[in-house]
């Protein structure tokens, strides 16, 4: 039976995952929609847990752009295939591993649109672990990999409508002009969201949001 949370609940959820495996280094996944907030629920989750807490984002594994662009993918960029899944997975493996050194991941810079190589260092004394990203539960080319490697993941629910209207402000905001960032939510983004979609009925919770 799925779960249903709310954001207030999330901190303790973790308690109850850290309980439940004494001494072990908690992965916790958030996944969701395009705009459904991940990014945002994570980062304040960390912040309310503290130092022991950080996000590793799905976003840091994008190809850079040159990369897309000699792939012929640029123009759907965010789709499964525009991110190097395979390091991806081996970066989770690496942290869930626990051992006693640092393993190193990278951020996504949304200011220029591309990830930034070894920016988020994840030592023995980060405990918690929250993943965040589109993907997570999507079950097909290489992505099926995700799931084994977190404890839970738990699947944001958003009304559309506010979604939405977040992706249009988020790219406009980055530099699109508004018709050209709608062009992009509808013909993208919104594709995307689809295939994400698929996997909310494998999540172990639902958070519900505003």
């Amino acid at each position: 039976m799925t779960l249903r949370l709310d954001v207030p609940a999330l901190p303790g959820r973790v308690g109850q995952l850290a309980a439940a495996r004494p001494g072990a280094r908690v992965m916790v996944g958030i996944v969701g929609p395009p705009g459904a907030g991940k990014s945002t629920v994570a980062e304040r989750l960390a912040a309310q847990i503290g130092r022991q807490a950080r996000v590793l984002p799905m976003d840091g594994f994008h190809l850079a752009q040159r990369e897309l662009d000699r792939l012929g993918r640029a123009d759907r960029k965010g789709a499964p295939d525009t991110f190097d899944v395979d390091g991806y997975v081996s970066a989770l493996a690496r942290v869930r591993a626990d051992t006693p050194g640092t393993v190193y991941a990278p951020a996504f810079e949304r200011s220029i649109e591309e990830p930034i190589a070894c920016a988020l260092p994840f030592g023995p004394d980060v405990r918690v672990v929250l993943t965040e990203g589109n993907y997570l539960l999507h079950d097909a080319g290489g992505w099926e990999q995700v799931r084994p490697l977190l404890d839970e993941c738990w699947y944001l629910d958003v009304d559309d409508a506010v979604r939405v209207r977040r992706l249009v402000d988020r790219h406009v905001r980055y530099g699109r002009p508004e018709a050209a960032a709608r062009a992009w939510v509808d013909q993208v983004d919104e594709r995307n969201t689809a295939l994400v979609a698929r996997g909310r009925a494998r999540a172990d919770a639902l958070v519900a949001l505003d």
